[in-house]
């Protein structure tokens, strides 16, 4: 294996060297607390997933890494090590015009994803890219799911919104606004309404389980 770069949970991603090119290679992790066929079988079917989830977003016009292999025997994708930076960063650097345009940017992104029934699962800053043509590339749909929920919209948003408070709590406010402004043009005033209503009703709901 190459140099390993995240260890998460599910899946472990590397640094390699592929046919003369860098690329990353993502590999799930067998669960020891689950049952052998059921653990498998799960493998399988979230390295199928992800793959596909990746594709249907690049249809919806979303920069997303190329898949060159899925290895289903060794529970391993291999896709397209994007050049750039992290969001999370640069972000707190930025001048604040250049900080609010990205922002607005990240929220068409969104837009287009959720317009198309795609939840990415995981919105933080972290999992986007700034390459060095400024173009903004999502990674990471290891948790991404299709649906047009308003409930699934809102949750990927309120991730965001927390997301940006822990990692970007001085220019939080500021930025998911511009989120909101560029999710807003693609999606619409109405739905954008509804998607700002069901995230505060999720973060009273939040609230209350924690005061109780």
């Amino acid at each position: 294996m190459g140099v390993l770069i995240k260890r998460g949970a599910e899946a472990s991603i590397y640094l390699e060297e592929w046919c003369g090119r860098k690329v990353i290679f993502k590999r799930r992790h067998p669960k020891k607390y689950r049952v052998a066929e059921l653990d498998r079988a799960l493998q399988i079917r979230r390295t199928k997933h992800e793959p596909q989830m990746i594709h249907k977003a690049k249809e919806a016009g979303v920069p997303t890494p190329i898949i060159f292999l899925v290895d289903l025997e060794e529970a391993t994708i291999i896709m397209e090590f994007v050049e750039g930076k992290q969001i999370k960063q640069i972000l707190n650097d930025l001048p604040s015009e250049d900080r609010v345009r990205l922002c607005r940017e990240i929220g068409r992104l969104v837009g287009k994803l959720h317009k198309s029934g795609i939840i990415h699962g995981d919105l933080t800053t972290s999992n986007m890219i700034l390459t060095p043509s400024g173009r903004i590339v999502f990674v990471d749909f290891g948790l991404s799911e299709q649906s047009v929920d308003l409930e699934a919209r809102g949750v990927d948003l309120h991730l965001m919104r927390r997301a940006l408070a822990s990692t970007h709590y001085k220019y939080a406010d500021e930025c998911f606004n511009a989120v909101i402004d560029g999710y807003r043009e693609i999606m619409g005033d109405e739905i954008t309404k509804d998607v700002i209503n069901k995230i505060r009703e999720i973060e009273r709901r939040g609230r209350y389980i924690v005061g109780r």
